[in-house]
């Protein structure tokens, strides 16, 4: 593994064109990869890309305009995407990719849990980073919220803070949302001296600042570039570590001080996360200090890593519920093929004899290499391919852990 300090955070046009080169399976230097841990919300979405590539589903999808026009195009499909989503949109379009497979003569790939779980992942980072702002309102907001005042870019503006330009070759979100909550309390005692209001910024604004700084200097990052912006599992560590657990429940556990960060019924974007992190700074700083919590400083790499932990929280969606996953296999008609520890179908396999489905991503693998014959499933009214919605798949999945973990 790729040691933490030598890690560097993307810019959100540099994470597109490491996607989209991965996407055409372009080869990447070995360096370029992250070792990332077993299934889970920290997948490795650069190898994810090359399954993409390697196993023909650019063949038939492109992503952002670049692969197949036969399925849809990937990166524009609206609205952000958990883990069981994806899954069920897999499942129900299974069929049907098949047919256009073999009309294309594209071998049908199997997988390999890892493949899914990476592949899930690379789809999942998608839609993780926000639209590229406009640079021109960009500019109009660091004049009209004061930045200027204290900051020069480009030889103009103020000295009293360090000169922005050189953020153009970090040219990443996590890297300024750090330094803005690391120098938040000296910033907003010198605001205060100069009688400066203190600006607040929407996730908008925040997008288009970041457009406008990102755009001072035509100049590419160096170093090697990683397509996730942070490791969930580390942040895990650090959401404790740094004392926020102390203030933020997430799951039921943790202070009560500060909202719960846990299953807020929308997913935040990056650019939310930071502007509110900007925006509620010293109120949660003033909470840290009055209840004896020293205020941590982040590096990019730990601010990055925090937010993938909490982004990742909705990543699953909801659980799942075994009892209602053990109905579906009667709803959904998969009795009629398959047998359950031997009640129903002789056509497939005995369910209740699966072993090793431990983790979800094992379960969506075997649905993934479920064998289609013909054009559904079953006879009767059973015979049109059973779809599933997130919740569903969630259900099922819960349900087939459960017998693959039975002893």
């Amino acid at each position: 593994m790729i040691a933490q300090s030598c890690r560097r955070v993307p810019s959100r046009d540099a994470v597109r064109r490491v996607l989209l080169g991965a996407v055409l399976s372009l080869v990447l230097p070995a360096a370029n990869l992250l070792a990332q841990a077993g299934p889970g919300p920290t997948q490795n979405a650069v190898s994810g890309a090359r399954v993409f590539g390697t196993k023909g589903c650019v063949q038939c999808h492109a992503v952002r305009g670049l692969g197949g026009g036969v399925g849809p195009d990937l990166g524009r499909i609206e609205g952000r995407r958990s883990f069981f989503q994806l899954a069920a949109a897999m499942w129900n379009h299974l069929p049907s990719m098949r047919k256009s497979m073999e009309e294309l003569g594209v071998d049908y790939p199997e997988l390999h849990a890892h493949e899914t779980d990476d592949l899930i992942g690379f789809l999942f980072t998608l839609d993780y980073f926000d639209a590229h702002g406009d640079v021109d309102a960009g500019r109009q907001l660091f004049a009209e919220k004061k930045c200027a005042m204290c900051h020069q870019v480009q030889g103009a503006g103020g000295v009293l803070g360090p000169n922005l330009d050189f953020l153009a070759r970090y040219s990443s979100p996590m890297f300024v949302a750090a330094a803005m909550w690391n120098h938040g309390p000296s910033m907003a005692e010198t605001m205060r001296t100069l009688r400066i209001e203190r600006a607040r910024f929407t996730a908008t604004e925040f997008g288009n600042l970041m457009s406008f700084l990102e755009s001072v200097v035509d100049q590419t990052p160096q170093g090697p570039l990683y397509v996730l912006p942070g490791r969930a599992d580390i942040g895990r560590e650090l959401f404790s570590d740094k004392g926020c657990i102390r203030c933020h429940a997430v799951g039921g556990t943790g202070g009560q001080i500060g909202p719960r960060l846990g299953g807020r019924g929308r997913e935040w974007s990056a650019s939310e996360f930071i502007a509110a992190m900007w925006n509620k700074a010293p109120s949660m700083q003033a909470a840290m200090r009055a209840g004896g919590i020293s205020v941590p400083e982040l590096t990019a790499e730990e601010m990055a890593d925090l937010v993938a932990y909490l982004y990742s929280l909705n990543y699953f969606g909801e659980s799942g519920n075994a009892a209602r996953g053990r109905q579906q296999l009667t709803l959904k008609g998969c009795l009629r093929c398959h047998a359950l520890s031997g009640r129903g179908g002789t056509s497939a396999s005995d369910l209740g004899a699966l072993t090793g489905l431990v983790t979800a991503t094992e379960v969506v693998t075997a649905l993934w290499n479920h064998t289609v014959t013909g054009e559904g499933v079953g006879t009767g009214e059973a015979a049109e391919w059973p779809t599933l919605s997130a919740g569903e798949m969630a259900d099922l999945v819960a349900f087939l852990r459960q017998l693959g973990s039975t002893p």
